[in-house]
């Protein structure tokens, strides 16, 4: 065997098992999250978790609103050694200095606004957990893509499981001592983010130890990353909009019981989005840098094997997840059932089409990612204003399904015209079973010399 197949064989393998841990990471932040909505859904009820659910949602949200693509464009330029590594992550971390203050400031003005038919107590708790999240984020968020820039994927997943671990077990105290409120429970979430925060800047401090207050020199470097950030902006900025436009709509024209409900049955259908969701979180910082011909090779292979795995699931796990929405969280929630059918099959969906979205950022082409989160966006919204006066919570979940296909569709047509790819070759490869089985048998012989 060349040195050259040696390589592509490691490289492969080495890809497979970073998916595999991720995979495994995105299992157990699954079901942490699925404890913890139990944990808030027995104390507060339905009402009251519709009322957490409003006081955790706008740092999310403002902050996908506010990233201006930085996160994407430090793992790309790192990759593509675009400038100077040090300039690339000063620039990156100190614009979000002024970004956090200034959002800050516009979010205290206005959430009593945005959330007018709330208690004021719950609005009051909301401002101050708004400001206070919003730069441990964005923070959060550049450590996160420095860490899969350079193949840390340990601190990446870490960061990402403790946040729902601790804020789990600080729950369960409040709960055990009898101070569960909505005030202490968001205290707890704020004082975790900082934890979790001082614990990832600690375990990459290696490549943060630079001159922070030297100044600019290399304006090349922030050219390429400001750059190539405002080309994924509008991307991410679309998918922001589009992953937590329904939470907007719910909190407008729907109320507090309705958020209650739907948070719970939206995070329980995203249990068939954990091997997606690794994938294209490994498979972009891994795959950007190569040619064209491995991106799509490697992009398409993903997408299929997750699909069809996934799809092979989804029925049974269906019928499991709403014995369990009533066994763990209620017979109320009982009420959300049909969303949730509809929800869990919109996530398979539109996580195959996330994979597929990621051979364009990677072959430096997001404009095109751009276009089909404006069509999707579009239609999915219209059909917010249609379906939700009629049918409430499942003419959310299924305007977000039509949405889903829609992107997929897109996708693929974008991948057929732009890159010459032809249908048949992205929807089925008969090698993908060998591949998959020849993975498993290397995975089984390792763990047997060990």
């Amino acid at each position: 065997m060349t040195q050259f197949a040696i390589h592509k064989e490691r490289q492969g393998s080495d890809l497979f098992q970073t998916i595999l841990r991720t995979s495994a990471t995105n299992f157990l932040v699954m079901v942490i999250s699925t404890l913890t909505a139990i944990v808030t859904a027995r104390m507060f009820g339905v009402v009251g978790k519709g009322e957490f659910s409003a006081i955790l949602f706008w740092p999310t949200l403002l902050a996908g609103l506010v990233g201006f693509g930085l996160p994407t464009s430090l793992i790309y330029n790192l990759k593509q050694s675009r400038g100077s590594g040090p300039d690339l992550i000063r620039a990156g971390f100190l614009f979000q200095i002024p970004v956090s203050l200034i959002a800050g400031i516009i979010a205290w003005i206005w959430l009593p606004a945005w959330l007018a038919h709330y208690p004021l107590a719950v609005i009051q708790t909301a401002r101050w957990y708004t400001v206070l999240m919003l730069p441990i984020l964005l923070a959060v968020n550049l450590i996160s893509a420095l860490a899969q820039s350079i193949g840390k994927f340990n601190i990446y997943n870490g960061v990402r499981l403790y946040f729902p671990l601790i804020n789990l077990v600080g729950l369960l105290v409040l709960w055990s001592a009898g101070s569960l409120s909505l005030h202490y429970a968001s205290l707890v979430f704020l004082v975790t983010s900082v934890g979790v925060l001082s614990w990832a800047l600690y375990s990459i401090r290696a490549e943060l130890q630079i001159d922070w207050f030297k100044g600019l020199e290399n304006t090349r470097a922030a050219k390429a990353l400001f750059g190539y950030g405002s080309k994924v902006f509008g991307v991410e900025l679309l998918g922001t909009l589009y992953s937590q436009f329904d939470k907007i709509i719910i909190l407008s024209m729907l109320t507090s019981r309705d958020l209650g409900l739907y948070t719970v049955v939206y995070a329980l259908s995203r249990v068939f989005n954990v091997v997606q969701t690794a994938i294209t979180n490994v498979i972009f910082p891994k795959v950007s840098g190569m040619d064209k011909g491995t991106i799509i090779k490697t992009v398409g292979r993903a997408f299929r094997l997750s699909m069809l795995l996934m799809m092979i699931a989804v029925v049974p796990c269906m019928f499991i997840g709403r014995f369990l929405l009533g066994l763990l969280f209620g017979a109320p929630f009982l009420e959300a059932s049909g969303a949730f059918y509809l929800l869990s099959i919109e996530c398979i969906i539109g996580g195959g089409s996330w994979i597929l979205a990621a051979s364009f950022n990677a072959m430096g082409r997001p404009g095109l990612v751009l276009v089909r989160q404006l069509i999707a966006l579009a239609v999915t919204i219209g059909l917010f204003f249609v379906l939700t006066p009629l049918y409430g919570l499942n003419g959310i979940a299924l305007a977000l399904l039509i949405g889903a296909i829609i992107r997929l569709a897109v996708t693929i047509a974008a991948m057929r015209i732009v890159f010459q790819v032809r249908v048949k070759e992205m929807l089925f490869d008969r090698d993908d079973f060998h591949f998959l089985i020849e993975r498993l048998k290397a995975k089984t012989k390792r763990k047997g010399a060990r």
